[in-house]
Parts: structure tokens; sequence; C-alpha cells
């Protein structure tokens, strides 16, 4: 009852400021008439004014500011101003804290809770950042911490100070205002109000950099900077994210040492990308052939050779380590060091008892297989993307657990190729992230191909029997217990945070990946970091593409930092048929609250589909509800990782489905698609009252 009757004073008092004339208040003229007077009263009722609007959260406190300078003087009205506008605001922080922060808290109790954590760790100076460059609005502020744990006296003080520099520009540019004899061009034009003007054009950029410069020496005063450096950028680790990094700041010609403690391309290279896409290409083989008869083509039952399928894998890792090797970043200009590297400050690295320093330094180790705490799991000799590729014989029994694009890709890949696949995910479906329809897609590709699957499903334990191993698993089918002879884990990847420094250096993570803004840096901004390490999406494309954003800013951000596009991000997996997606999914656009439309072509009913024996599948492409942009487009079928280019691109350069309607595209091909999808979007938008009238034409000229 006693927030409905603060709430109830408050609501009362502004509609009375407004229905009684309030908006008086805010005009000169009328305290030029008591100021003559009775100065010092009309300071104290000019005081009053200021607290009410601002603890009412009501619009006029910019032009009371302007209007203090014009009244009472750069130094009264700064003064005025200064504990007026503190109180009313503290006054507001304390009504929001009063009305709002239970419901608030009831409600959103694990966002408020990071925020708060926050606000305990660095509080005061945050909010003194907030107040120093006025971005966020005053009143936003002041409710905004209101839901906090801050202290108001903290609140108050800080806020106060935090707000003196720009109090005195907005007060200074009010006293120039008022020294106006007439609204002329002369009058304007005169020195102190062009000053004025420039003073509050330039004042948030001139905030901007004094609190770069405070943030700087609170980070560094523990750090003692070399007078002379090494090289311009040290980059630690050689994985995709590692090698765009130094490639192009060789490219610029600035002085790179790349370190890597271990094979240079990384777990693209190595244990990923490649050896998986080659073991893809052996099970979509022995596919083919299984399938020859119905292309007219006689031939025998395929039988999988593993220890050539595997040395296969080895040859492709071989054909493409030259593009990532020593020799070429050497020749490119890049001095690479084989070691582990481990940061000693925020400028040097330490690797084979060596010191190097350098004045940037780009963190790209990458991530791991994670590895679940499930009891039992040290009584089994596992498998994950590190190791899988030493097999060389068939699995057998191969229990794969997870359902994410790499567990999917690998349980289909070794069921082509002859393995007895149980895929185990946590999930109520495979790929979690897709659209349902997308999920119940593969799943039922799945169980045609003899894959068993449990989703939604948990794993209690591993124990070793006479016979092989099993796992104890439940689901909404009830208990399982599944035999298996191998092991392969795919529920993920664990970014590497450990082992080169983090911790020295106070490094904070996220959600388990490596903190960092929107330009890659963490909280030492001559220290950045890109890839899987920093996430948010952990593809190899994405990696180079965040390398860009790390080097570019890592040398020339004194002159101009780009913050990460993470707008138009598209992805692949590569199952049989592969499904690739770009933006939203209908689900996420849902969720997002967007109002949009869903178009649908069916790829059974495409040519160079039918002709290829691969007439599955389907383009779907959301778009905003009555206009042809593209929020996000899904395709599922052969040749899904090539076919999205069209709508990455489109999106990228914000061209609509008209466009891809209006592109020429090869026939037969499967590309098509999306040209029907587009087609099928402008037939449902036809402009039918003019398609009437025009049919009426039509006949009339018959």
């Amino acid at each position: 009852m006693k927030k409905i009757g603060l709430l109830l004073i408050l609501v009362l008092a502004a509609a009375a400021f407004y229905l009684l004339g309030g908006e008086q208040l805010l005009d000169p003229t009328l305290y030029r008439q008591w100021q003559a007077d009775q100065p010092v009263a009309t300071a104290l009722v000019f005081g009053a004014v200021y607290v009410l609007v601002t603890a009412l959260s009501l619009p006029g406190a910019a032009i009371l500011t302007l209007v203090a300078g014009a009244l009472f003087g750069l130094g009264w009205g700064l003064l005025i101003v200064s504990f007026a506008s503190s109180l009313g605001a503290t006054l507001a922080c304390a009504v929001s804290r009063t009305l709002l922060r239970d419901w608030v808290q009831a409600r959103f109790s694990a966002q408020l809770k990071t925020i708060n954590a926050g606000v305990e760790k660095d509080g005061a100076f945050y909010l003194f950042s907030l107040r120093l460059i006025p971005l966020v609005p005053f009143f936003v502020i002041n409710l905004v911490f209101g839901l906090t744990r801050v202290r108001l006296w903290t609140f108050y003080w800080v806020s106060q100070v935090g707000m003196l520099a720009g109090t005195a520009v907005y007060v200074n540019a009010g006293v120039q205002l008022g020294a106006l004899d007439e609204l002329s061009l002369s009058g304007i034009m005169t020195p102190g109000l062009l000053g004025a003007f420039v003073l509050l054009g330039l004042f948030p950029w001139l905030a901007r950099a004094l609190m770069a410069r405070i943030q700087s020496a609170r980070v560094y005063r523990d750090w003692q900077k070399p007078s002379r450096f090494d090289a311009n950028l040290i980059v630690i680790g050689a994985g995709s994210a590692g090698l765009v990094s130094a490639y192009i700041a060789a490219a610029v010609k600035a002085k790179v040492i790349l370190i890597e403690k271990h094979k240079m391309g990384g777990d693209c290279l190595n244990t990923g990308c490649v050896p998986s896409k080659a073991l893809i290409k052996s099970a979509a083989t022995a596919r083919t052939v299984r399938a020859a008869e119905q292309f007219g083509v006689q031939a025998p039952a395929p039988e999988t050779n593993w220890p050539a399928v595997m040395e296969r894998i080895q040859s492709v890792i071989a054909a493409v380590e030259p593009h990532d090797s020593i020799e070429r970043y050497t020749g490119l200009g890049v001095e690479c060091v084989t070691g582990e590297a481990r940061l000693t400050s925020p400028w040097t690295v330490e690797v084979n008892g060596n010191t190097l320093s350098a004045r940037h330094i780009i963190v790209a180790t990458g991530a791991r297989p994670t590895v679940p705490d499930i009891p039992g799991l040290d009584q089994v000799p596992y498998l994950t993307s590190d190791n899988l590729w030493q097999l060389r014989d068939n699995p057998g029994r191969l229990l794969v657990l997870g359902g994410g694009p790499i567990g999917c890709e690998l349980a289909q890949a070794f069921a082509a190729l002859g393995a007895n696949v149980t895929q185990v995910g946590r999930a109520p479906h495979l790929m979690p992230r897709e659209d349902a329809e997308v999920s119940h897609f593969i799943e039922q590709r799945f169980r045609q191909e003899g894959i068993r699957l449990h989703l939604g499903a948990k794993v209690h334990r591993f124990e070793r029997t006479d016979t092989g191993f099993v796992a104890h698993v439940s689901d909404d089918q009830g208990q399982h217990t599944l035999a298996f002879d191998q092991l392969l884990l795919a529920v993920g990847r664990t970014p590497n945070v450990d082992g080169w420094g983090a911790d020295l250096l106070g490094l904070e993570c996220r959600d388990g990946a490596l903190a960092v803004d929107g330009f890659l840096r963490t909280r030492f901004p001559n220290i950045l970091a890109c890839g899987d390490l920093v996430g948010p999406y952990q593809f190899t494309h994405m990696a180079s593409h965040q390398a860009w954003y790390a080097s570019v800013n890592a040398l020339f951000g004194w002159l101009k930092k780009f913050k990460v596009d993470y707008s138009v991000v598209p992805w692949a997996t590569f199952t049989a048929p592969e499904v690739a997606r770009v933006g939203h999914s209908e689900a996420s656009a849902a969720d997002a609250g967007l109002a949009f439309e869903v178009t649908r072509y069916g790829i059974d009913d495409l040519d160079r589909a039918l002709a290829d024996g691969s007439a599955e599948g389907f383009v779907k492409v959301i778009t905003e509800k009555g206009k042809d942009r593209i929020l996000g487009a899904t395709v599922v079928g052969a040749h899904a990782s090539d076919l999205i280019t069209e709508f990455v691109s489109a999106m990228k350069h914000k061209r609509g489905l008209n466009s891809i309607l209006g592109t020429i595209h090869i026939y037969p091909t499967m590309s098509e698609a999306n040209k029907y999808a587009a087609g099928v979007w402008k037939r449902a938008h036809a402009p039918e009252k003019i398609l009437s009238w025009v049919a009426r034409l039509h006949a009339w000229r018959r």
C-alpha cells in the first residue's frame, strides 16, 4: 500500500506540474523579474524547481541548465545546478528503488544479478563514466541505478563529481546565450557563443578521451611499460584466427611475431574442418556406390578400407599444410616461433626462456573438445575430434555423445562407412539451434540410415564390461543400457583460457570464454583476442572475420577503431543433405519479437535436383512482413553450403528477394532453388487488384 500511495503522489505531482502551468517555471523571463528584487529567493526557488523536475524525471533539465547560466552566471549557475541536479537525481534513484526494484528482482533476477555484480565490483567508477560522458540520458541513469544495490550516498557524490564538467559546459552555453542582445547573425557570431557551441559539440569526445585516459591509468598502474618493443604485434596461436591476424599485420608492413606451441594451422587444419570433410567425402562415396543401381550402374556393395580412409585424410591434411606453413608465413614477413607462450605483462611474452615485447598482443589460443564430468568416464578410452584421426579400424559399436553439428557430421559419416552408430543428445532434437522442421528432417534421415537416436537424454554413468563398455542413459522412453566399443565425445568446445597468463594479468572470462569488448579488446586495450577463445560463434570463417578486426584495431586503433560486425553470420552443417543458415530462423525471429513472413520452396521440385537424384530438402526464407528484406534463410539439401552464399551476399549488401528474382541463374543448377523461393514470395505479394484490371485489359484486347 505504501508503494501505491507513493506512486499516486508522484503521478499527481507530475500532473499538477503541467495542469497548473508548471512549464512556465522553465521560462527565464519569469526568474529575471524576481531576480532584480529578491536574488537569493530566486536562486532557492530555481534550485527547488530543478530538484522537482529531475526527481520526477520530467523533461526540461537541459533547458533549466542553460537558464541557470543565463540568470546566475557561470559560478553561481554551476553551483546551483550541480547540487540541484545531484539531489534530484538521487531522489529519482530512491523512488525507482522503492517502486520497481523488488518487481524487477522477482522477474529478472538472473539479468539483474549480473548487473549487480558489475556495480558491486566497479560501481562507482562505472557510474562516474556514465555521468562524465553524456551518451546515456540523465533520467535513464537515475532510474536504472535505482534497481541496483549501489548506496544512495555513493550515487549522490559520484553523480555530482561526474556531472560537474558537463554541467559547466552547459551552464557556460547558457551564459553566452543570456548575453545575446538580439537574435541576429552578428549577435550569434560572437567568439564567446561560437566557442560555447563548439565546446558543447566537442565535450562528449573530450570526455570520452578523458575517460579512456583514466581507465588506462587504472588498468596499467601496476605495470612498467617497455621503452622499446621487439615488434609491433605478437600473435599467440597459429590457428585460423592467429594466421589471419599475422597475415594482415604483415601485409601492412608491421613487424609481427607469431607463436605456436603445436602445429601451424591449428584445429581446423589438423583435427577439425579439413580431416572431417575428408572423412565425409569418403562416406559420401560409399553412399553413392550403394545407390549406384538407382542410376543404372551395377556395382558390388562397398567395403570400407579403414586404414586407407584414414591415410587419405592425412594426405589431404598434408596437401593443405603448405598454405599454413612456417615457410609460407616467413616468406610473408612473419617471424614464426615454435614454443609455449605466456604473458608476463601487458606488453611482454615469455617463450622458450626468452622474453619478447610488442606494443600490441593478439591472443588466439582457440578451444578444445569439451569432456563432460560423467561418472565412469575415466574407465573408457574415449575419442574426441583431437584423437579420432588415429583410428585405423572400424570402431564397431560407436556411441556418439552430442547432437550438435560435430556430433551429427561424424555420426552419419561413420554410419555410412559401416560403423554401428548410436547417437545420444541432451537436447530434445538434433541440431537444436535450427528450426524444428530442420531437426525432424535430419532425424528422419539418420533413422533411415540405421543410426539409433536417444534425444532429450541424460547419461548417468559409464561402465566397463567383459565384452566392452556400457552407458546408462535415461530419456522420455525410460532407462537404457547402451553397449558400445568406442565412445566419441562431441558435446561442444571449451575455450583455452588457461596456460598462457590470463590469470597473471587478471583477464576476465564471460560464459567460459575470454571477455572482450566490441572491438575485441580485453581489459588491457593493447591486448586483443579473437577466434574460438572469445566466441560467440566457433567457426573457422568467423575466426578469420574477427582476425581482421583484431589486427586492424591493434595496429590502427589509435586512429580509428572498428566494432566487429555480427549482423550477417552464415554457417553450415555438412550432413547428407547439408544444412546451411544465415541470419534468423523462424524460431529466433519469433523469439526476437519481429514481424516477419516465411517463404518456403521445396527442392524436390527442382529440375537439377531431380536429374541428380537429390530431390529433397527446401529453401526457407524469413523476410520482414510486407517487404522483401531478408532477415534470414535456411537451406536443407545438396550443396546447401554453396546455395546459402547468395542469401549471405544479399543480406550483406542489403538486397532483397526482388533482387534475387531479377538475377539470371544458370539452368539447370541447384542455385535456381533460391530464385524459385524468391518467386514464391513474389506470387504471394502480387498486386491482385492491379492484376484483375490487367486481366480485363487483355480480355478487351482479344
